[in-house]
């Protein structure tokens, strides 16, 4: 899941710019209406908390979050406006459309190191800025339909590998060169259902305290 760097590579013009302030201030008053502090936006449910013991029922239920996100993802957003979709889910946070380009961004990485850890002896992933890509325009601008169908491909292919592994390939690591650990597949499995409903948790989140059906 890349390193966090904060830049902007685009440019914002005046109503941009303007259109941020003000959904800022709303997410403010939001937060402060609701008792909840800047920590709770950024983590509704919660940072990741690998367990002690990773038996057989929790990677099934990790697996089936991971299967099941694209349709519950798409369950939450396919009605959103515009308008909607570029709300931010926290004061200089990301938006609803950065967020759902996010997921299909990471997850896209995440297979690749899935496979790349299955393939090769510990093999030192390549981190990326996810930051900078979701400033890009793609992640920006365009309809969240591509990215949906991304998410839709590759979920389907991810829980089709994560439901055949061996328990020796459970227990294959990749290097992480920005965290300086190593990550075993069955913990990293746990990190992704978490992440899908991390960023959906944001969304649904997003929705009721603006009252959004």
């Amino acid at each position: 899941m890349g390193t966090s760097v904060t830049l902007s590579l685009a440019k914002i013009d005046y109503n941009t710019a303007a259109a941020r302030i003000l959904s800022c201030g709303t997410l403010q008053k939001q937060a402060t209406q609701t008792n909840m502090t800047l920590e709770q936006l950024k983590y509704p449910i919660g940072q990741f908390e690998s367990p002690a013991n990773i038996t057989k029922d929790i990677l099934s239920q990790w697996i089936a979050d991971i299967s099941s996100f694209p349709t519950r993802l798409q369950n939450e957003v396919n009605h959103l406006t515009d308008e909607q979709l570029d709300t931010q889910y926290r004061p200089e946070g990301w938006t609803i459309r950065q967020v759902i380009h996010h997921c299909a961004d990471s997850h896209m990485n995440s297979l690749t190191r899935f496979k790349l850890a299955l393939t090769e002896d510990q093999p030192t992933i390549k981190p990326y800025y996810e930051e900078r890509w979701a400033e890009l325009l793609d992640s920006k601008n365009m309809p969240i339909a591509p990215s949906i169908k991304m998410l839709e491909g590759i979920h389907e292919r991810w829980s089709i590998l994560l439901n055949n592994l061996t328990e020796e390939q459970y227990e294959r690591i990749f290097i992480h060169p920005e965290h300086g650990k190593t990550f075993r597949i069955d913990e990293n499995i746990g990190v992704y259902a978490w992440h899908g409903n991390h960023h959906l948790a944001h969304i649904t989140e997003t929705k009721k305290r603006n009252n959004w059906k």
